[in-house]
């Protein structure tokens, strides 16, 4: 008796472990973030297309995904770490500054770029041509108070007009706020806000307005195209979750080849997603603007670090891009 029941209690988990109806292992949640912006146009893909779920399966991975809007990459960071979240997004100043601060425990890194595209700083204060003109009773509405990637940009504007050790001059008159809310408040009129550093598409619709200048271009701060948004996660998250990190980069590099084939479907998809106003022509011409890039790789990331760390920014410097992101990219023509 003993003998049959233990074969049959062998027999039972035997089949329990071959998978009976319902106790199959359920799809693994991946939580990812995104913010305001055509600039997280690869993710509004990426989301509503769900490639994410499709090139996990094809690994042999179930999963299901949760979106989330924040406001600004250092909102993310906050979430990652108190792991609330496996993607962060967002711009270089954000992602250098946790890559910098969890070296060596969390190891958190850039998964890969998701464009490179210029930021501008308009204005309605007809008496600011440069970032020189800005005064007392101007105020600089930017997503995150000397971290994000506008607060880094305007700082290395302000070393390059007032000098070095003048990085900071104009930090005190900067407002962390959302871009949504930026733009409003600027264009009211009515706010101590009068200028926003933001990005596409807002900066293009706060142009259309005859009172809003452009007073900087990013662009010109380095010379060159650059880097605007990417993605991370921790170091523990790829070494854990290969397939889904392999899974993820796929997704991402079949969003960049649907923009580049399709920009108008991908438009309406945007417009659909995000519930924007911006028309149809508009978000087209913003997608096929060459000075836009859609790619995965990362683009004078160097050129952050090496001023963030001078400094201040971050105790860390890596010692070229690949030391930031992850190794899965590494073989892109990064700098």
């Amino acid at each position: 008796m003993r003998r049959r029941t233990l074969i049959a209690g062998v027999g039972g988990a035997a089949a329990l472990a071959l998978g009976a109806p319902g106790l199959r292992a359920q799809p693994r949640e991946v939580r990812l973030a995104e913010q305001f912006g055509i600039g997280y146009l690869p993710l509004s893909i990426m989301k509503v297309r769900k490639l994410l779920e499709e090139e996990a399966k094809t690994r042999g991975v179930d999963v299901t995904t949760s979106w989330v809007r924040f406001a600004s990459g250092t909102a993310m960071n906050e979430a990652l770490i108190s792991n609330n979240l496996d993607f962060a997004s967002g711009g270089v100043g954000p992602l250098l500054t946790i890559w910098a601060r969890t070296r060596g425990n969390l190891d958190v890194k850039g998964v890969a770029a998701l464009n490179a595209m210029p930021l501008y700083l308009n204005t309605i204060n007809p008496n600011v041509r440069t970032i020189a003109d800005f005064t007392e009773r101007d105020r600089i509405a930017l997503p995150a108070v000397k971290v994000s990637i506008q607060a880094v940009v305007l700082q290395m504007a302000a070393e390059k007009q007032f000098g070095a050790g003048n990085h900071t001059r104009l930090d005190h008159l900067t407002v962390s706020m959302s871009h949504p809310d930026g733009m409003a408040a600027m264009l009211s009129g009515q706010s101590e806000i009068t200028a926003h550093f933001s990005s596409a598409p807002f900066q293009y619709q706060q142009l259309a307005d005859p009172r809003v200048r452009r007073v900087l271009n990013s662009y010109d701060v380095f010379g060159g195209p650059h880097t605007f948004n990417s993605v991370w996660a921790m170091g523990r998250y790829r070494t854990q979750n290969p397939q889904i990190m392999a899974a993820f980069i796929a997704a991402l590099d079949r969003a960049m080849g649907m923009i580049k084939n399709d920009p108008e479907a991908m438009a309406d998809l945007w417009i659909e997603d995000q519930r924007s106003r911006l028309p149809k022509e508009e978000t087209v011409r913003l997608i096929r603007d060459p000075e836009n890039v859609w790619t995965t790789t990362p683009m004078k990331i160097m050129a952050f670090a090496e001023f963030m760390h001078r400094t201040g920014g971050i105790r860390a410097k890596p010692d070229k891009w690949q030391d930031v992101y992850v190794e899965d990219i590494a073989g892109l023509a990064g700098s």
